[in-house]
């Protein structure tokens, strides 16, 4: 028996269901309501375009077959019908009618259903703070937008932007700006640290650094108090409690909240914050009304709390759930886990599961493993440094998340992907340890980087390894005085070390090189805390095993070692 469907939203988790269920019930009549007249884009793709990584607009639009998503592909090569510039008024849950206006006529009508599903999406967060209605003042609300502000970038409009938000989207605007275009852009988050509450400080760290190595100005710790327009209204400033950034382009980046209005107003169950509250099957508190996408609240699979992840790939992902059960095919959606992944320049960064900040403050007995191994082989052409976070519960060992940042390419990619498939599962350190990941020297080192994060963790809960925490150590060497009974041990080849020795001088740092520790290891007081340095951290943990086995157990391996002091970015190093 044919029935009537209703799509109330047509950008990403719209769309897919509409698709999948004319698939499964070709017979069904499925229409798809969108307030826009530009429907079915990657709005992801926003900063690719505004930057010129992607040409044109329409490519965002296009099928991977170069036909355009617009109301009439929907119509003639998928059997949906789409009404653009429409938007859903009201939800009579008793009659099964939605009340509709034509944007353009002021045309109201009511289309029946017999299921209804909402996709309403998410609208970007305006800040509380004078001249947000400036000219020139932007939110990355629609593909519209976006074109209008790469339409003024061209024109040579813009010489100087401020971005307000260091989150993805801000900072992927930032670096639109800056790298083709040339524009002089400052970048502005009101929280300490860039990707908050996403990745911990010292990958965040890392991608500042190379934010400011691109020509981003940072400001973290600053929130936007005020936006500043002339006599024409067109913006000019933006203020902070600490300076004042001239600008003739401002994007407001400070994140999304779910469009949950019209569930509200139809007495569906919301969560306080916005979400609309769905079960599994992604049923609302109506079990005929479905929702999916950037509206919704769901589930994170490592704490079993309520939690937003708005997200185009999910949004597809339950889209094609929602078109299963609608056609009567059991399906659930049982939660995210977090992954996150992201270009910055020339760099990546990339986290799944959650944070050791989010990880203690949910209570879990927290601690984190931090390594920098190569990418690759280390003898094959194009090896680079990557840095891994894996934070794990000690009392359970199981592992609660996994950060990464490093060069723009694949590796960070894959070992992300594992562990998002594992965490969702429950899996522990153990399970890391003898993860099987493909191997040739092209793609990765013989012991796989999830392998070797997963050792670390192993040695630190068994006591094995006693480490340095990296912002104790900065801070230290910012002020010896404030520790005076440490002193560094520094492991790496003579010319490595000489200038620090020069620069610090012999009484607070020891040079002994890796292969030379045990015949030389009397050279080491025993009346001082020794940080033991290397590049990654490897060789200073063989070196505290050794120094523990003669009786000189007062030593700390900084994990990491030079290879995150170097992309975190400090002044003091010699050179």
């Amino acid at each position: 028996m044919s029935k009537k469907i209703v799509i109330i939203g047509g950008v990403a988790a719209g769309p897919k269901a509409a698709c999948h269920l004319k698939r499964l019930r070709p017979d069904w009549d499925v229409t798809v309501v969108d307030q826009d007249t530009l429907i079915s884009y990657g709005g992801c793709g926003i900063p690719y375009y505004v930057c010129g990584d992607v040409s044109d607009e329409a490519e965002l639009r296009s099928t991977s077959f170069h036909m355009v998503r617009d109301a009439k592909f929907f119509e003639k090569a998928k059997g949906v019908r789409v009404l653009t510039g429409t938007r859903a008024l009201a939800i009579d849950r008793k009659a099964r009618t939605v009340q509709v206006e034509d944007l353009e006529s002021g045309e109201k009508k009511d289309l029946p259903w017999d299921r209804l599903m909402l996709a309403t999406g998410a609208s970007p967060f305006v800040l509380p703070i004078p001249g947000t209605d400036l000219d020139g003042v932007f939110t990355i609300a629609n593909l519209h937008k976006a074109i209008e502000i790469k339409k003024r970038i061209a024109r040579g409009q813009v010489g100087k932007a401020v971005v307000i938000g260091g989150g993805a989207i801000g900072i992927e605007m930032a670096e639109a700006l800056t790298d083709l275009w040339g524009v002089e852009t400052a970048l502005v988050e009101f929280m300490p640290q860039l990707l908050p509450r996403i990745v911990d400080w010292q990958m965040a760290a890392m991608l500042k650094n190379h934010l400011q190595e691109k020509d981003v100005a940072v400001y973290t710790g600053e929130g936007a108090s005020e936006i500043v327009g002339d006599d024409q209204g067109r913006v000019v400033a933006v203020k902070t409690p600490q300076r004042t950034l001239e600008a003739d382009l401002v994007i407001m980046a400070a994140g999304v909240r779910p469009r949950s209005d019209l569930a509200r107003d139809a007495g569906l169950l919301v969560a306080p914050w916005g979400g609309i509250v769905v079960n599994r099957r992604l049923q609302t508190s109506d079990p005929d009304i479905y929702a999916a996408g950037d509206c919704i609240a769901t589930v994170n699979l490592v704490t079993g709390k309520e939690t937003y992840a708005p997200l185009g790939s999910l949004a597809n992902r339950e889209g094609r759930i929602v078109a299963d059960n609608m056609a009567g095919i059991p399906t659930t959606f049982d939660g995210v886990v977090g992954s996150f992944i992201m270009k910055a320049f020339e760099r990546c960064i990339a986290a799944t599961g959650i944070s050791y900040e989010t990880a203690v403050a949910e209570g879990f007995d927290a601690d984190y493993a931090l390594t920098a191994p190569s990418d690759r082989a280390h003898f094959f052409p194009g090896e680079a440094i990557v840095v891994y976070l894996l934070v794990f519960d000690r009392r359970t060992r199981r592992v609660l998340g996994l950060q990464g940042f490093g060069v723009m390419n694949d590796s960070i990619s894959a070992r992300i992907d594992a562990a998002a498939v594992m965490i969702a599962k429950g899996a522990t350190i153990e399970d890391f340890m003898v993860a099987e990941m493909a191997y040739a020297p092209p793609f990765s080192a013989a012991i796989d980087s999830i392998n070797a994060a997963a050792y670390v963790a192993d040695n630190l809960c068994a006591g094995r390894l006693r480490k340095m925490e990296m912002d104790r150590f900065l801070a230290w060497m910012e002020d010896f005085d404030a520790e005076p009974g440490w002193m560094a041990l520094d492991i790496r080849h003579p010319l490595e070390t000489g200038p620090f020795v020069d620069k610090f001088g012999e009484d607070r740092w020891l040079a002994i090189p890796y292969n030379e520790v045990r015949d030389r290891y009397r050279e080491i007081p025993d009346d001082k805390t020794m940080i033991i340095l290397c590049d990654a951290g490897t060789r200073s943990y063989e070196v505290q095993v050794f120094l523990d086995h003669i009786g000189k157990k007062n030593t700390m391996v900084l994990s990491g070692g030079f290879n995150v002091i170097r992309r975190i970015g400090v002044d003091w190093l010699p050179g």
